[in-house]
């Protein structure tokens, strides 16, 4: 069966000080799908993008990594303006759309479903991963499907708006998946009394089976209700951040897609070789200039 993603798919305008802006393809729900296309995986991508030169840029990207593109093309594309520190992290000013056509997608049964970031949060098309959620639940009820539901929420206050509001809906949505991954700056906004082991308590408490956070060169932590494990972070020099925590998420879908073993069943064993696998999957974007997520090759070298 295959894998499908939905959110945003955007062009990232990347500022860099005493440099000319570089243009890439962005958006973490597309770097997502791009990383398990590379990773030779059957990946569909529910998007929303212009027919403008960057929507037909996006396009030909996705489809160069075996991505199958789910989108009808119209005005304007999404955009990112990423301006890069010294140290290689980024801050975002966004432009965005966010309206997809889910009537694109046939009824076939997935392994995964994964959606994310902005897309989660923006009117209209929250609504659409809402339907296809209930769409999951009911197949589930009806056929037994054992799909994997995965969310990442990449928070971005500046768009989503302010936390009382997105606080509701980012926890009506953790009830309704098996993985949950953040990272620990998304955390600390949506939680910011709580220590980390008490928000990954409280987000546990919610209904995921998996919860995983990520900090960044501080490495992981991957917790189920019976066990938890912390692990380290690929010690890489690093050219940018971006994408990282994106590629995180690829490996977890991509490894638990084809485990034997259900997620709530995981053991510290388990979590620590999800972890391992990731952080070093990870470790490769960073090393690499924008969101430049490996190939299946890039893990034989």
């Amino acid at each position: 069966m295959s894998i499908l993603v939905i959110g945003e798919a955007l062009i990232d305008i990347v500022s860099t000080s005493g440099a000319p802006d570089r243009y890439a393809p962005g958006g973490a729900p597309a770097n997502v799908a791009l990383g398990l296309g590379r990773l030779g995986d059957d990946v569909g991508f529910l998007t929303d993008v212009g027919d403008d030169f960057h929507g037909g840029f996006l396009l030909a990207h996705l489809r160069e990594s075996q991505v199958a593109v789910h989108t009808s093309p119209r005005g304007a594309t999404s955009t990112a303006l990423a301006s890069l520190a010294e140290d290689g992290s980024a801050e975002y000013e966004f432009r965005l759309r966010w309206d997809p056509d889910s009537s694109l997608l046939d009824d076939s049964a997935r392994s995964v479903l994964h959606f994310g970031s902005i897309a989660a949060f923006l009117e209209p098309g929250s609504a659409v991963i809402d339907r296809l959620l209930d769409a999951v639940a009911e197949r589930s009820e009806s056929q037994g499907s054992d799909a994997i539901v995965t969310f990442d929420p990449n928070i971005r206050p500046s768009i989503i708006g302010p936390r009382e509001e997105v606080l509701p809906r980012f926890e009506a949505l953790s009830r309704r998946v098996d993985v949950l991954k953040l990272s620990d700056v998304d955390a600390d906004w949506l939680y910011p009394d709580l220590t980390e082991a008490a928000q990954i308590d409280h987000l546990l408490g919610l209904g995921p089976d998996l919860v995983v956070m990520t900090r960044g060169g501080d490495g992981a932590t991957l917790a189920t209700a019976s066990a938890r494990v912390t692990v380290a972070s690929a010690r890489v020099e690093v050219a940018d951040t971006i994408g990282a925590g994106d590629t995180f998420m690829v490996s977890l879908i991509h490894d638990l897609q084809d485990s034997t073993t259900a997620v709530s069943g995981l053991d510290a064993a388990d979590l620590t070789t999800l972890g391992d696998r990731a952080t070093v999957l990870a470790g490769i974007t960073v090393g690499r200039t924008g969101a430049d997520l490996p190939w299946a090759a890039d893990l034989k070298s």
